[in-house]
């Protein structure tokens, strides 16, 4: 961990650059460009509102304000794993030539997709005005899902990109899991509506946690501005941290042969 930080700080100038040049090769050739990281959820939520608002009748109130809440984050989430699982190979040519430290490459692509998200806040906070849905106070309790959804994204990827070194299966294998991880996420329903009996399932998500304390924070608890429970915040950090350590440590193991597979 302490290893990780260090080169992320030393490197960070490196890691900025690449960040700036995998957010422009994202909106290169397209009309809107850089507005697409705002419009692609906000578009997902119009459809998904609609199906689960007046199709299938969820009955949830204010119910887009309570998809974005989660919606947003689970966006930051796929985007950053699809990227970062392509990130070593798509930068081969790179590691080949010159040095360049292989955690800058998952890390650029995260924290492109970080911007995105910490850009998308600001429609988001403009939907809530719109719609005349109360700011509440648990807002100021966002940094602390935010910082376990970075420690677990961080994790993931590390793990995905050193894997997909040596099996270039795993990129669409990463496609597919995280569409099943979508539903089995509480994203576009409430876990009350789900059996009781199922619960046990769905904790062993750690997104669960993580995604709890987003909604919580925005859309509240019945409009009651609750947080969640100390154990939940304790598990989502738990999440954050052990995903990152592992991740790392898997990282760390193979990265002196990637220049050799990529």
């Amino acid at each position: 961990m302490l290893e990780l930080i260090r080169d992320a700080y030393r490197y960070r100038k490196l890691i900025w650059l690449l960040a700036l040049k995998e957010l422009r090769i994202r909106y290169s050739r397209s009309a809107l460009g850089f507005l697409w990281a705002l419009l692609h959820p906000l578009l997902m939520a119009i459809v998904l509102t609609v199906v689960f608002s007046y199709i299938l009748r969820f009955g949830i109130e204010e119910y887009p304000v309570f998809l974005l809440s989660t919606l947003f984050p689970w966006t930051f989430f796929s985007q950053s794993l699809a990227y970062s699982t392509e990130s070593l190979v798509g930068n081969g040519a790179l590691l080949k030539k010159v040095y360049v430290p292989p955690v800058a490459f998952p890390l650029a692509t995260i924290t492109a997709s970080l911007v995105n998200f910490l850009l998308s806040l600001i429609p988001l906070a403009l939907l809530l005005l719109v719609l005349g849905f109360p700011f509440h106070w648990t807002w100021v309790y966002l940094p602390v899902p935010l910082l376990s959804l970075l420690l677990f994204t961080l994790g993931c990827g590390l793990v995905l990109a050193a894997a997909n070194v040596y099996y270039r299966d795993v990129s669409h294998i990463v496609q597919v899991v995280l569409m099943a991880l979508f539903y089995f996420s509480p994203i576009i329903y409430d876990l009350r509506f789900i059996d009781p009996r199922f619960h046990i399932v769905f904790r062993f998500n750690p997104l669960l946690y993580i995604l709890n304390g987003f909604r919580l924070a925005i859309y509240g608890d019945a409009h009651q501005g609750l947080l969640p429970s100390p154990q939940s915040v304790f598990m989502s950090i738990a999440c954050g941290v052990l995903a990152l350590i592992v991740g790392y440590q898997v990282f760390r193991r193979y990265r002196e042969s990637f220049v050799f597979y990529v």
